[in-house]
Formats: C-alpha cells, structure tokens, sequence
C-alpha cells in the first residue's frame, strides 16, 4: 500500500493512528488528513522523536495497515 491510499482511506485509517499515538488529538489527525510528511512532523513534535525516526514510525505503521 502507498501513501496515497491512506490518504483516500484517512477516515478509516484515522482512528489505527490515534491507538497507535495516543498523544494525536482529533485536530491533528484532521490536519494530517492522511499525509506522510504532516503525520511524522506531528510524531516528531507530540514524541519528540528525531525527523528520521518519525518517518519511519509512520512508515512502519502504514506497513501494519498492509496485514
């Protein structure tokens, strides 16, 4: 799966990615609207995660969505 299909599929991915992290409120998730980019910057900012590391955090979890 690409991002593009988390992107169209955002409304039933949305809530995976606020079990996942926990600290993204329902606003964040709204701005991310389905975004790698938006997704890993607010990773890095509620985690305080290197930029690195929340891109592949968010690319990990795309990876879970794929099972």
């Amino acid at each position: 799966m690409n991002w593009d299909i988390v992107e169209g599929k955002w409304e039933r991915f949305k809530g995976e990615a606020q079990i996942k992290w926990g600290k993204l409120t329902d606003d964040d998730l709204d701005v991310i609207s389905g975004n790698k980019t938006k997704l890993a910057g607010k990773i890095q900012e509620k985690y305080g995660y290197s930029k690195e590391r929340a891109e592949e955090a968010a690319e990990e979890w795309k990876q879970t969505l794929e099972s």
